[in-house]
C-alpha cells in the first residue's frame, strides 16, 4: 500500500516544482531574497526587514473532515500550516488570507472553516483580513469544496533564519511532536478507509502551531535551521534547510509516533512509505548547536559531513 498507487506522485510534484523554476525566477527583482522552493518565499521591505509568505491547502484530508463533521479543524489546519511554513525563516506571523470555492457554497460549512482559521490566528496574533468565497459548479462537482490560505509574516534581517547558510556538522536536530498526521498523506488515508467508519480524534486532529515554542527555543539557544514536517516527511523536509555535503542523521527511536502510527502500520503501509509520506509524529524541526541543548528537548538526529541527505539509523 502506498502514497503512489493512492494517486499522489512526490517525484511528479518534485519535478513540477523544478519545471516552473526558471518562471519563478524570470519574476525576480532586486527585492526578491531567499531561494526558489522553500518554506516561506522572501521579499525585502526595506534594508533591516523581510517579508515572508506561504500558501497552502488543507488537501483532500478536507474530505474526512467534511465527512466526521470537523469543518473547524480544517480552518485550523490551513491556518497553523501557513503560519508553521513562514516561521521557518524565523518571521512572526502578520495576516491571513482564505480562500474557500466550491461547487455550491453553503453557508454553515464556510462559516464553520474561517471560524476555525480565527481560532488558529487568534492564538498566535495573526490578523484575518479577508479573503475569497467562490462558487464554481463549472469547475468543481457537486458537493466538492476546496479550501487554502496564505500567511505573511515579518522578521528583521538580523533575525532570519537561514539553514543552509547557518547549519554544520556536529549540529544536532530536535524534534517537535505533531498532534498526529497533521495535513498530510490522506490521499493515502482515504484509501486504506475507503467507505468505512473511522475515528476523527485519532486521524484528524489539527495541525499544532508551533509559534511559541519556536520563540522560547530562539530565547534560550542558537537556531540554525527549522524545517516544517509536512509531504515527504522527515527525509524531504529537513533535507532542504541543510547545506551541501551536509546531512542528518536521524534516530528512530528516539521519540514515541503516537497510535495513529499503529494503525497505519496494521493498515499495511510498510516503514519506508510511512517515512515518505507522513511526520511520524515529529511535526517541526529545529537544528541547534550540541551545547545549546535543554534539559526538556527531545534530540533525533544530528548532523554529519559527507552524509547526503536524511539517514535513519
Amino acid at each position: 500500500m502506498s502514497y503512489e498507487a493512492a494517486g499522489v506522485s512526490l517525484a511528479k510534484a518534485e519535478e513540477i516544482v523544478e519545471r516552473l523554476r526558471s518562471a519563478v525566477t524570470s519574476t525576480q527583482t532586486p527585492a526578491s531574497a531567499g531561494v526558489f522552493g522553500a518554506f516561506a518565499g522572501l521579499y525585502a521591505l526595506d534594508d533591516t526587514r523581510l517579508l515572508a509568505a506561504s500558501t497552502d491547502s488543507v488537501g483532500t484530508k478536507l474530505i474526512l473532515q467534511r465527512r466526521a463533521g470537523r469543518l473547524r479543524w480544517a480552518g485550523m489546519d490551513v491556518a497553523a500550516h501557513c503560519i508553521n511554513d513562514v516561521l521557518t525563516t524565523g518571521a512572526e506571523p502578520l495576516f491571513f488570507l482564505d480562500y474557500v470555492a466550491a461547487y455550491e457554497i453553503e453557508l454553515e460549512l464556510v462559516t464553520e472553516l474561517v471560524e476555525g482559521v480565527a481560532q488558529t490566528c487568534r492564538e498566535n496574533g495573526c490578523v484575518l483580513l479577508g479573503g475569497e468565497t467562490a462558487e464554481l459548479p463549472g469547475i468543481y462537482a457537486e458537493n466538492e469544496l476546496d479550501f487554502a490560505g496564505t500567511c505573511v509574516g515579518l522578521v528583521e534581517r538580523d533575525r532570519l533564519i537561514d539553514g543552509p547558510a547557518s547549519c554544520r556538522p556536529g549540529d544536532v536536530v530536535l524534534g517537535l511532536r505533531s498532534a498526529g498526521l497533521h495535513a498530510n498523506g490522506f490521499t493515502l488515508v482515504r484509501r486504506l478507509i475507503g467507505s468505512g467508519k473511522f475515528d476523527p480524534d485519532l486521524l484528524l486532529p489539527p495541525t499544532l502551531c508551533y509559534l511559541d515554542d519556536v520563540r522560547d527555543l530562539r530565547a534560550r539557544a542558537d537556531v540554525h535551521a527549522l524545517a516544517h514536517i509536512t509531504g515527504g516527511g522527515i527525509p524531504g523536509n529537513l533535507a532542504r534547510v541543510l547545506p551541501p555535503g551536509v546531512g542528518a542523521r536521524i534516530e528512530t527511536g528516539s521519540w514515541e509516533r503516537g497510535p495513529v502510527y499503529d494503525w497505519i502500520t496494521e493498515k499495511g503501509v510498510g516503514e519506508e512509505e510511512q517515512r515518505r509520506v507522513f511526520n511520524l509524529g515529529i511535526g517541526y524541526c529545529a537544528v541547534i548547536p550540541e551545547n545549546d541543548v535543554g534539559a526538556d528537548d527531545l534530540v533525533i538526529g544530528k548532523l554529519e559531513s559527507d552524509l547526503q541527505g536524511v539517514m535513519f539509523t
